[in-house]
């Protein structure tokens, strides 16, 4: 076992107050919403990879970095997913959802129909790695907290896509394995979400939805 190996911590001093800049931080955040009603207007693909880099930033089980992210621009492979995903999309809303599931979704306004699949500019389709990248020998390690690691990574990415002015969705068509093969990735990588990025469309519109309140989700022991 090779020894560890520490540098000196670089830490990140805010030039202003820590709180207030807590503060505006939320006030960005707390305009994100989960949109389906996308602009095909063109973005630099340089935003894409620098919010990339940003979700590469996150922690994970042994530093394994755990992820990978295909960004999708070209149409037809858009429309091959958004087909795919279709498919499993009807399954669900037909046969694969519970009633109680339905009735959850209700106030979303979501159906089988996924046209901002094709109609965003990019999808970003998130894997996570349930083995290493092979080395130079072709041998695979284990990685860990995978599930944790990669949705911390997702989290980090959408708050840094919303930080350039892109929307985006969290879109987990049931199951996901066609994904695989339309993106031809290897087997140790299995598609955790598919995430469409762009301008919101003119005029789009979101449900009247409200986030609980800071006594519903924090529990103080002070």
């Amino acid at each position: 076992m090779s020894s560890p190996s520490f540098v000196p911590l670089r830490p990140y001093r805010p030039a202003g107050h820590p709180a207030q800049i807590v503060r505006d931080f939320l006030k960005v955040m707390d305009q994100r919403r989960s949109v389906r009603a996308f602009s095909p207007a063109p973005i630099p693909v340089e935003i894409i990879r620098d919010a990339i880099r940003v979700a590469g930033t996150a922690p994970s089980g042994a530093h394994k970095q755990p992820w990978r992210f295909v960004v999708v621009g070209d149409h037809a492979i858009k429309r091959a997913i958004r087909e795919a995903a279709e498919i499993e999309e009807r399954e669900l809303y037909a046969r694969r959802a519970s009633p109680e599931w339905l009735e959850d979704l209700a106030p979303l306004g979501t159906d089988a129909s996924k046209p901002f699949l094709e109609i965003a500019p990019y999808i970003i389709v998130v894997f996570k790695l349930v083995k290493t990248d092979p080395d130079a020998q072709g041998r695979q390690g284990k990685t860990y907290y995978t599930e944790e690691s990669v949705g911390i990574a997702v989290g980090l990415l959408l708050a840094a896509l919303h930080q350039a002015g892109l929307a985006t969705l969290t879109h987990t068509p049931s199951p996901m394995g066609f994904l695989q093969k339309v993106l031809g990735r290897p087997e140790h990588e299995r598609a955790f979400v598919v995430i469409p990025a762009g301008y919101p469309a003119d005029g789009a519109m979101v449900p009247d939805l409200e986030r609980k309140a800071l006594d519903q989700i924090c529990v103080e022991m002070l």
